[in-house]
């Protein structure tokens, strides 16, 4: 069993989604659920699955001492962000060797980096015309969205689309991936 602990912190529905998928799981066991944030809708979401949440402070993750004792703790074998919006120092990287993914939604490299999260990549994509976007999970490093690339999933940019619109067909393509990455990746460690 390999235990993975989720980062979220908003509403968690890419989180709910891979909680959804491994449970009853023999394989890939989803340990806990870690935040920043206190109001973050993930934790009602992974409380439906039986999914411990560990609230954690400014000061806690500005230094992860208590935090990685308690990714340790847990066995954690792969970290996944789900909307995690704060940089992963690296001692948190190094906790699981490195084994720490996240989703951005676009094709990488395009339309990443600081300020590139959410709503505001997709305004992003259609700003530059492009003619398709995606999805792309990747390696964590201390850099933003700079870790190597796991996989991308492309969709169309339709004429006329709004920002929402564009994120709906990304959302889908998250859902999808998400947790077949996260089963293969498991399978490997």
């Amino acid at each position: 069993m390999v235990n993975i602990v989720i980062f979220a912190s908003g509403n968690g529905t890419n989180a709910e989604n891979i909680a959804r998928h491994f449970a009853g799981s023999n394989s890939v066991k989803v340990a806990a659920l870690f935040t920043g944030n206190p109001r973050a809708g993930a934790i009602e979401r992974m409380s439906r699955y039986g999914v411990p949440c560990r609230i954690f402070s400014r000061e806690q993750w500005n230094n992860p001492v208590e935090i990685v004792d308690e990714l340790k703790r847990l066995d954690t074998r792969l970290i996944v962000l789900a909307g995690f919006l704060s940089m992963v120092h690296k001692p948190v990287i190094d906790a699981v060797g490195g084994n720490i993914i996240n989703i951005h939604p676009s094709l990488l490299p395009r339309h990443g980096g600081k300020g590139m999260w959410g709503i505001n990549v997709h305004r992003a994509v259609l700003e530059a015309g492009d003619r398709e976007s995606g999805i792309t999970i990747h390696y964590v490093t201390e850099e933003i969205d700079g870790g190597s690339i796991i996989c991308q999933r492309r969709c169309p940019v339709l004429p006329g689309d709004t920002p929402e619109e564009l994120a709906m067909r990304v959302h889908a393509l998250e859902y999808e991936a998400f947790p077949a990455v996260i089963e293969q990746l498991a399978a490997q460690l």
